[in-house]
């Protein structure tokens, strides 16, 4: 069964595979060119995942239950987790587009709120040990994480290129951001792994790639969890209603040195590929 996983991923299989529950600790990491980039989230529940058609859910399907129609949520950046190459607007604007890209097909308000303490939804860049038990790994390894609901934790490892523009920013190794955040929020939002290829919510992103918009399967995933907004129809996602979150009002991480990422096969198994 573990064949179909690196048959489907395009991946090497090498003897150097273990199950992290099976190493003592982890093999040295091999020198390869792959570009992959998967992502590895810090939900803290990677087990016993619930499934239906290709998306995934957290077990017992949490999401954010509010009374008022739509929902509202904020988030906000950590004062003290920044990176300081990226202007706080060109990161911003990336997290509200993303976050629009959600409220176009649910009833779910996203808004930056101004007290970074009492947001929902709290967004920081940070390095290596950062106490949540989901250390991160250096450049190109973990890209970010995020929790499943009502926790509301996002990070993004500090370690990384990000990037806004790739014809401004020309690391070989540069992630985009926007990328990442849409991918994260949906776990934020409660959706755990998507196997459909064409889904955000797919683990696997290259290097100066972008893959922002949702498809059929995302949608589906997201709106099994909090309905449709009422003014979405499939081809209505504009780019002014995404950037303005007209709908209603208002996330792979991976390495060329090691890759990481989350198997279903009779059940949801988190696999450790040292490639």
């Amino acid at each position: 069964m573990l064949l179909f996983f690196f048959f489907f991923l395009h991946l090497p299989f090498t003897s150097s595979f273990l199950p992290p529950c099976l190493a003592s600790r982890p093999s040295p990491k091999s020198k390869t060119n792959s570009s992959r980039v998967v992502f590895r989230c810090g939900d803290g529940e990677q087990s016993s995942l619930s499934s239906s058609r290709n998306f995934e859910y957290f077990p017992g399907k949490p999401r954010w239950r509010r009374q008022e129609a739509p929902a509202r949520l904020s988030y906000a950046f950590s004062p003290d987790n920044t990176i300081d190459y990226l202007s706080p607007s060109d990161v911003r604007q990336s997290f509200r587009r993303a976050f629009g890209r959600w409220s176009a097909v649910i009833p779910v308000s996203f808004a930056e709120a101004e007290e970074y303490g009492y947001a929902d939804i709290k967004i920081g860049f940070y390095s290596g040990d950062h106490g949540d038990g989901e250390p991160f790994d250096g450049v190109l390894g973990v890209l970010a994480h995020s929790f499943s609901p009502e926790s509301g934790r996002f990070h993004l490892d500090a370690a990384e290129r990000w990037a806004v523009d790739f014809r401004a920013e020309k690391s070989k190794v540069a992630v985009d951001l926007e990328s990442v955040a849409v991918h994260e929020i949906g776990h934020v939002l409660g959706l755990a792994h998507s196997w459909a290829r064409d889904a955000v919510m797919f683990p696997s992103l290259k290097p100066r790639k972008r893959k922002v918009e949702l498809s059929l399967d995302d949608i589906r995933g997201v709106q099994a969890l909090y309905g449709s907004n009422p003014n979405f129809t499939v081809g209505s996602l504009s780019e002014s209603d995404i950037s303005t979150n007209r709908a209603v009002g208002v996330a792979w991480l991976g390495s060329s040195q090691r890759l990481r990422l989350l198997a279903l096969c009779s059940s949801f198994l988190l696999l450790s590929l040292q490639l």
